[in-house]
């Protein structure tokens, strides 16, 4: 969420609808008497915990990695590493629920206001992502169908102008449902904040493709799904009235080019 004119942290608490506790213990660098127009704060989501003293219990978000979590949480990627021995800091999901411990003695180090908090949604000013996978695709990765059957691309793939992966956006119209574009198993089927529904679909080879901006759900974790199979209908964005899908496609968590693999 960007900051306003007038905003202050209460009034953003209202608008993103979350306690003011919770927006600031997930916000522990931003000075709130010192907003600064444009800057972006994390909007914690109903499965996060905001730790007393404890760690935090944090949902990883398009674009996080543990450097950058690190630095919004004023922690070290290693602490992250060694709370969380059983997750892959190269091969994270989006929606995965991870431990960030506080730093050293119980307390947060302050960090500079003006630092990206991780990602929370599509904008512009979303962090860097991780380095986009290696041209070399595994050999299922290929021909893959496009997700909605009538579609304009509105963003493709790439770095914006502060150097962060996007994800390809796809304008399509009311009605439209999202299709799977390969064979796989759903691993998540539920809101994320201003992401509205998402599908994730786990295919062989280590790759998983993200739907976005949902207004429904069609399918149910665990599910096997076929290429083609309807997965979530499209939503509307009530900022461009569009009907948008984000599009996201991963191999061990690292980021793809779709337009490599779309035919």
């Amino acid at each position: 969420m960007a900051v306003q004119r007038g905003d202050t942290l209460g009034k953003l608490a209202n608008r993103a609808n979350v306690p003011l506790e919770r927006l600031e213990r997930f916000n522990p660098g931003v000075n709130a008497r010192h907003l600064a127009i444009g800057q972006r704060l994390m909007i914690p989501t109903q499965q996060e915990r905001a730790p007393s003293g404890g760690p935090y219990r944090y949902q990883i978000r398009p674009g996080d990695t543990y450097s950058n979590i690190a630095r919004h949480f004023g922690t070290t990627s290693g602490r992250i590493q060694s709370a969380n021995p059983g997750a892959s800091p190269t091969a994270l999901r989006i929606g995965q629920i991870i431990s960030v411990p506080l730093s050293s003695g119980g307390t947060r180090s302050p960090v500079p206001s003006n630092r990206p908090a991780p990602s929370s949604g599509t904008s512009s000013n979303t962090p860097a992502a991780s380095p986009p996978a290696s041209t070399s695709l595994p050999a299922s990765a290929r021909r893959w169908p496009w997700p909605l059957e009538d579609y304009r691309i509105v963003r493709r793939f790439g770095a914006d102008s502060r150097g962060a992966l996007q994800p390809m956006l796809l304008a399509t119209q009311a009605g439209a449902r999202a299709q799977a574009v390969a064979p796989g198993e759903v691993r998540f089927a539920n809101g994320m904040r201003q992401l509205g529904e998402v599908v994730i679909v786990h295919h062989a080879d280590n790759l998983q493709t993200v739907y976005a901006l949902c207004e429904r759900t069609l399918v149910s974790v665990g599910q096997q799904v076929k290429a083609g199979d309807e997965l979530c209908e499209v939503g509307q964005s009530n900022t461009t009235q569009r009907y948008d899908l984000l599009f996201d496609l991963r191999q061990g968590g690292k980021p793809i080019d779709p337009s490599k693999v779309l035919r």
